[in-house]
C-alpha cells in the first residue's frame, strides 16, 4: 500500500491516522460542503464527521465512515479540531487531482492533538509531499435539533430528478418554496424569479420517487435560495436524496454519494425556513 513505508514509530506519535489509496474519495466529499473557509472535524471510532456552517441558518455535514479508509486509527474516544477547508482542499489536490484511470494520489492524514497541525502525506508516482495545516480548537456546531420523531414529511428521490427540477426552475428567485401534501400536488418545488412563477411537481407514484411520507396536513415553507445553492455541489455527486421537513419547517437534505470505489458516504444539509406561509 502507498505510504506504508512510514515507520511504526511515526504512527505511534499520532492520536488520529486516516489513510486512503485515493485522496479524491475525501476531497470530492469535502468540496460538497465547502460553503465557508473553516470546517470542524470530529473523529470517532465510527469515522469522520466534517461540519461547515453559514450564518447560523445553514449547516452542512459530511460523514465518512471508518470503513472507507484503508487505515483508520483513533486512540481517543473522540478527536476534534478546526481547519481552513480551502487550504485543506488545495493540499489534497496538490498533484492536480488526476482523473486518469489507474493514477491516484494516496493520502495519509495524521493528527497529534490540541495545538498540533494536521499533517498530510500525499504520494503520487513515487513523489511524496508533506503538508502541515494549522489547527484551531473546534467551535461547538449549532444544534439544529432536527429529530426524526419531529419529522412531518419525507420523500426520497433519485438525484437526477432533482437536478432536472433545478435546471427548470428560475434560480433568480430569492426563495425556493417546498410544498408537501397528502393529496395533489404531493411534492412541489416553486420559484418566484425574474421570468415569473415556476412550479415543478412530483406525482406520488413517480418512478423517480422511492418514498413518499406526508402527515395529514399540507405544509408549505420557503427557504432562501442563497442558502440552498451550495447544496447543489452535493446533489451533483449524489445518486439519491432524502428531503425531510420537521414540525418547525426546518429542512434536511441528505445526499447519498458513491465515491470512486463505489463506497457510500453521506452529505447532509440543514436549513432554517425563511418564512412560514399561511394556508388559506
Amino acid at each position: 500500500m502507498p505510504l506504508s513505508t512510514q515507520s511504526q514509530a511515526d504512527a505511534d506519535q499520532y492520536i488520529l491516522i486516516a489513510s486512503l489509496d485515493n485522496a479524491r474519495n475525501l476531497s470530492n466529499i469535502l468540496k460538497a460542503i465547502s460553503l465557508r473557509d473553516h470546517a470542524i472535524f470530529n473523529a470517532t471510532q465510527n469515522g469522520l464527521k466534517v461540519t461547515v456552517e453559514d450564518s447560523k441558518c445553514l449547516q452542512a455535514n459530511a460523514f465518512i465512515q471508518a470503513e472507507i479508509f484503508q487505515e483508520y486509527i483513533i486512540k481517543e474516544d473522540a478527536v476534534g479540531f478546526q481547519v481552513n477547508l480551502t487550504v485543506l482542499l488545495d493540499c489534497l489536490t496538490i498533484f492536480g487531482g488526476s482523473t486518469v484511470p489507474g493514477v491516484c494520489t494516496a493520502l495519509r492524514m495524521c493528527y497529534n492533538g490540541y495545538g498540533y497541525p494536521l499533517t498530510l502525506f500525499l504520494e503520487e508516482g513515487g513523489v511524496v509531499t508533506v503538508c502541515k495545516i494549522n489547527t484551531q480548537e473546534p467551535e461547538e456546531p449549532i444544534d439544529f435539533d432536527f429529530c426524526s420523531t419531529n419529522v412531518t414529511n419525507k420523500v426520497i428521490l433519485q438525484s437526477e430528478s432533482l437536478k432536472e427540477a433545478f435546471s427548470e426552475l428560475d434560480m433568480t428567485s430569492e426563495v425556493l418554496q417546498i410544498t408537501m401534501s397528502p393529496s395533489h400536488p404531493y411534492f412541489r418545488l416553486s420559484t418566484f424569479g425574474n421570468s415569473g412563477n415556476a412550479h415543478y411537481d412530483y406525482p406520488k407514484d413517480s418512478d423517480m420517487m422511492e418514498l413518499f411520507h406526508c402527515t395529514s396536513e399540507a405544509s408549505t415553507c420557503k427557504y432562501k435560495m442563497s442558502l440552498l445553492k451550495p447544496s447543489t455541489k452535493a446533489l451533483a455527486l449524489s445518486c439519491k436524496v432524502s428531503v425531510r421537513t420537521d414540525s418547525r419547517g426546518f429542512l434536511s437534505l441528505q445526499y447519498l454519494v458513491r465515491n470512486d470505489d463505489g463506497q457510500i458516504c453521506f452529505v447532509e444539509y440543514y436549513c432554517c425556513p425563511d418564512e412560514e406561509v399561511e394556508e388559506e
